[in-house]
């Protein structure tokens, strides 16, 4: 018998009555869970099972397969179905969670940041724009794609007023050393831009979410975050592109 704490990521359907479930948990990464008589009306899983459910799970082996012995719920995230782009948005933090984490013990900050983000996406208190930017930056530096934001990567200045960020390395470049080589791989951004993107990839998680942008910052930081991850993680997410053309 396991006993874990996660988040459902994913539900998909098995026979007349059942389901699997991807779930995230902070002790062994993304567990695939097979819920017997998930879709029985009196199922003993009930709502601790559905989309986006943070429980406790009890869980046993059988045939190298987790099967879901009983499950308490913590949080079901309700309030995420009221708003059709909330729930996009959420349903892409989980698409590319299941993307980037495999069943390998996590070190608790991937957890938080998923529970954080639903949490202030399901309340509202951040913006949606916010919220997906610093998931993206904060989630690629947790996998180990942190960019490199202490200082211009060639003469070491620290706070350029205008700057090049570097999709490909990661990296920083002041004007006045940037060769305007490859400029497909670079983004123009200001000292602003940076200054978030630093407090998003290095701040305590109990700090990570205070914090305030313009509108003109936010979109620019939105559309760094965005094309950093994609091109990193080297794929485009069905559920982004929903989500997107929701905004338009």
């Amino acid at each position: 018998m396991l006993t874990v704490e996660g988040i459902v990521l994913k539900e998909r359907l098995s026979g007349e009555t059942d389901k699997f479930i991807d779930v995230l948990t902070k002790e062994s990464g993304v567990l695939e869970i097979s819920v017997k008589g998930a879709r029985k009306i009196n199922g003993k899983s009930g709502s601790s099972a559905q989309l986006f459910a943070y429980s406790r799970f009890c869980l046993d082996q059988r045939r190298n397969i987790w099967c879901l012995n009983s499950a308490e719920p913590i949080h079901i995230f309700y309030d995420l179905r009221n708003s059709l782009t909330k729930i996009s948005l959420a349903s892409y933090f989980a698409e590319i969670m299941r993307f980037c984490i495999g069943d390998e013990k996590q070190n608790g900050d991937i957890m938080r940041l998923m529970l954080n983000s639903l949490h202030f996406l399901e309340n509202g208190q951040r913006s949606e724009a916010l919220l997906k930017a610093l998931f993206e930056l904060r989630l690629m530096s947790e996998i180990g794609y942190m960019p490199d934001i202490v200082a211009c990567r060639n003469c070491g200045a620290y706070e350029p007023d205008e700057l090049f960020f570097s999709f490909s390395d990661g990296g920083f470049y002041c004007k006045d050393c940037f060769s305007g080589e490859q400029n497909s791989n670079f983004m123009k951004v200001k000292l602003p831009v940076l200054s978030a993107v630093r407090h998003i990839v290095l701040a305590d998680f109990s700090r990570l979410f205070n914090f305030r942008t313009s509108d003109k910052t936010m979109e620019t930081l939105s559309a760094l975050a965005e094309t950093y991850a994609l091109s990193h993680l080297e794929r485009n997410f069905q559920t982004l592109d929903f989500y997107k053309s929701l905004m338009h």
